[in-house]
């Protein structure tokens, strides 16, 4: 799986095009809040990464089978060691409890789901 390229785009762009489902489950709603206020500054709106800060998580390389759920616990627990894209290890992130992180992944799921990314 190869990110894509983003030569062409300017710091802060989403590094993703994505299409946003007409509607979320409950617990996909409650995620969004937690994401839009936790993870949305580096990780963009909707999920879809913005250049020079943080990667997309509507791309294949997050698809369940490749980065499952408990990843999502991990990285936001521990932070993650860079090792798909080029900007640097993602720090943990404080004051989200496991059940917020299981409402931003069923969110982020929803949103790769409607991108056809299963």
């Amino acid at each position: 799986m190869t990110p894509p390229d983003t030569s062409q785009l300017s710091e802060g762009d989403p590094i993703a095009q994505i299409k946003v489902p007409s509607e979320f489950s409950t617990l996909a709603q409650v995620g969004k809040r937690a994401f839009d206020v936790k993870c949305s500054d580096c990780h963009g709106d909707n999920a879809t990464g913005r250049e020079g800060f943080a990667p997309p998580l509507v791309h294949k390389i997050y698809e369940p089978s490749h980065h499952g759920d408990m990843a999502f616990q991990l990285a936001v627990q521990n932070g993650v060691r860079a090792h798909h894209w080029r900007y640097g290890d993602m720090p943990p992130v404080e004051g989200l409890t496991k059940g917020d992180v299981r409402g931003i992944v069923a969110y982020v799921r929803e949103l790769q789901r409607t991108n056809g990314i299963n």
